[in-house]
């Protein structure tokens, strides 16, 4: 049966901004002395996890406060690197406009980040008004939660859902709701083992552009 919803993340996976934010979370952590969570450390670990479970974690890990400000000032480097530089990932928008299927973006990011992104890139008619952000849930991703309130607002179920995600957290998350996912490696933090990634944890296939991404949604439902 053919899939009714596609649920897209948004950050590496819509728009190439997934390294943008992590090497702003390395560089304010190494400014304050954390010194253990470099750059390759936060791709790995912690794409897809929202920021407050990021900071909570990383607090947690090392006994130190980050301070008040650290989601403040992290958030406004952000915003401005995303007025510089953030694109839409290739093709995204001529295959999202082309898919007979219900669409929506359920994103870790908070959401003043995530309609700057969507807002800046030009995607954001393509969602309107369902753009989910994991504020609007008790846990956030690799919990399901959020997928799970996406698929509600819809009134469609799981198994008829299918997620675009490009982090092992949205991956488990998907999986945990009941729902196929696709992993996608097309974003610049993404490496050559990134697909295999991906698939060991649980995604049913993996793109790298999305021009493939309709032939997979029809090799899925098969």
């Amino acid at each position: 049966m053919p899939f009714s919803l596609l649920i897209c993340d948004c950050d590496g996976v819509l728009v190439d901004s997934e390294l943008l934010a992590c090497r702003v979370d390395a560089e304010e952590l190494a400014r304050r002395g954390f010194h253990d969570y470099p750059l390759e450390a936060i791709l790995t670990r912690f794409a897809g996890v929202s920021q407050a479970d990021f900071t909570a974690t990383v607090e947690r890990e090392t006994g130190r406060a980050l301070g008040d400000d650290f989601a403040d000032a992290v958030a406004l480097r952000v915003t401005e690197l995303l007025h510089l530089e953030l694109k839409p990932l290739p093709h995204a928008a001529d295959v999202l406009s082309s898919l007979a299927l219900a669409k929506c973006v359920a994103s870790s990011s908070a959401p003043a980040k995530l309609d700057l992104a969507l807002t800046v890139t030009g995607l954001k008619p393509l969602f309107v008004p369902h753009i989910f952000s994991s504020v609007l849930v008790e846990r956030g991703k690799p919990a399901p939660d959020l997928f799970l309130h996406a698929a509600r607002a819809f009134d469609i179920p799981a198994d008829r859902c299918c997620v675009i995600e490009d982090s092992v957290a949205g991956v488990h998350a998907a999986r945990s709701a009941g729902m196929k996912v696709i992993g996608f490696t097309g974003g610049a933090h993404c490496g050559p083992d990134h697909a295999g990634r991906l698939r060991e944890h649980g995604a049913s296939a993996t793109v790298h552009d999305w021009s493939e991404v309709p032939v997979t949604l029809e090799r899925l439902t098969g």
